[in-house]
């Protein structure tokens, strides 16, 4: 730069040097300045605010961008070409970037999404407002919409133009101008209409839509009931934002199904898999259920205590304690497992809870009935290998009293368990809260403290006035 045009002021020598149209100039020129002076510059050429900023470094560029005001963001945005708007995007920091974003029509933000990064897109989705665990969260807005006036041959060239970066064009999307959700239609259906026919003559206006804050095991429910490889996703103007794909939904079933199974099993979910997950974090996430557990099972000791007399005159009663315990916890945790499961597939709802428990209650019956006609007969052989002095005796004259006791009490126990663990989902999902919480551990523990209550009160029934 001469001598002559550095005595300039800055704009002065920004206007000789942009007359020259000499790129690598220009370049240099506003490279060399302060992010400041670079954005009075667009303020006093707004004419030139686009080609400011393609000619500049990328990461000053991004520097300069962020610093200006909306109205100019927007006014750049529309003037630089994709490859240059996508650039800048990218490297703007993402929350600056969804600040942005959010200031547009949906319809700008969509196809500005599709300039995005991969990894980029899923963060901008996810900062966009959408709750956690929405389907807005999945979507994408790789796909291929067309109009209802466009004939078949423009549904070809749309899909020949756009169809390379879709995520899918098993389906094509029907919009209006405003960019409202009308149809969408199989691809096998365009492929055998005529060329001249119209978009609006093949739609058939059953389209099924989710709503961007559908939750997302929500979404994996209609995936199944309707047998499709993609859904479109709107607002709540019915404004099409993108589309879900069956692989999302393979993802969220996954994550769903791994999620259950770890709070059944009495721990929080994990957010990351097991052997990435830091030692501490694990202990947090384990740490909370067993303390709970751990204080519910203390009602178990309150219990025996409370029976502790009962237990003195009959000690033979103890030995029972685990077998009817453990044969309660059972049948709750299968009960609890099977409902958690069925409400998770869609198998039973709130509606259904009547239906349950008729079931379980006679499932509960037939159950503890078999194992108290089992726990009968181990008692009474038990009694004849002692009488034959096989082994010592441990039932006395009283046996019978005994064996009853432990036979009723496991009918009384099992069917008691099958049905806490039955109601215990449902009631939860009534409250809003997640089924999976009443997991087997809690179901069990919450059987133990009740079934040492229903144990000896069968005793006292049975063996009143003769050992209790």
């Amino acid at each position: 730069m001469s001598l002559e045009l550095e005595q300039l002021s800055i704009a002065e020598q920004f206007e000789h040097i942009i007359q020259t149209e000499d790129k690598l100039a220009i370049s240099e020129f506003l490279n060399e300045q302060n992010i400041s002076d670079v954005a009075e510059l667009i303020n006093q050429f707004p004419d030139y605010e686009a080609q400011i900023i393609s000619n500049m470094a990328l990461h000053r560029a991004v520097s300069v961008f962020k610093i200006l005001d909306i109205a100019q963001q927007k006014d750049i945005i529309k003037e630089l070409p994709n490859n240059k708007t996508a650039e800048l995007l990218n490297e703007l920091p993402a929350d600056d970037r969804t600040d942005f974003l959010e200031e547009l029509p949906k319809s700008v933000i969509r196809d500005l999404i599709k300039l995005l990064d991969p990894e980029e897109r899923k963060i901008t989705l996810s900062l966009l407002g959408y709750p956690e665990d929405s389907v807005g969260r999945l979507m994408t807005p790789d796909y291929v919409y067309v109009y209802e006036h466009n004939t078949v041959e423009e549904v070809f060239n749309t899909i020949r133009k756009f169809a390379k970066n879709s995520e899918t064009v098993d389906v094509i999307y029907v919009i209006n101008e405003k960019g409202e959700l009308i149809d969408d239609i199989k691809i096998k259906s365009i492929i055998l209409a005529s060329p001249d026919k119209l978009v609006d003559e093949i739609i058939d206006g059953r389209v099924v839509a989710l709503k961007v804050t559908d939750d997302q095991e929500h979404a994996n429910q209609i995936f199944k009931m309707n047998n499709r490889v993609a859904l479109p996703v709107v607002d709540d103007n019915n404004i099409l934002l993108g589309i879900v794909t069956i692989d999302d939904m393979l993802w969220v079933a996954n994550e769903e199904f791994s999620e259950d199974i770890q709070k059944i099993g009495g721990t929080e979910a994990l957010d990351e898999p097991y052997l990435d997950v830091p030692f501490f974090k694990l202990i947090q996430k384990r740490v909370g259920w067993l303390i709970v557990l751990f204080l519910s099972e203390m009602l178990t000791a309150t219990a025996m205590g409370y029976f502790a007399d009962e237990i003195a005159k009959a000690v033979v009663l103890s030995i029972f304690v685990p077998l009817i315990m453990s044969s309660g916890g059972n049948s709750g945790s299968q009960a609890s497992t099977l409902i958690i499961q069925a409400m998770a597939v869609g198998d039973v709802t709130l509606r259904d809870w009547w239906r349950v428990m008729r079931r379980e209650i006679f499932s509960g019956l037939t159950l503890g009935t078999i194992l108290g006609i089992i726990g009968f007969f181990r008692i009474a052989v038990w009694h004849e290998l002692m009488k034959h002095g096989v082994i010592q005796d441990l039932y006395g004259v009283h046996w019978l009293e005994i064996a009853f006791t432990v036979g009723f009490s496991l009918i009384g126990v099992v069917l008691w368990g099958t049905l806490s663990g039955s109601m215990l989902p449902i009631v939860l999902k009534k409250f809003g809260a997640d089924p999976a919480v009443s997991s087997a551990p809690f179901v069990a523990t919450l059987v133990d403290v009740t079934g040492l209550i229903i144990y000896f009160s069968v005793a006292l029934l049975f063996l009143k006035g003769l050992l209790l």
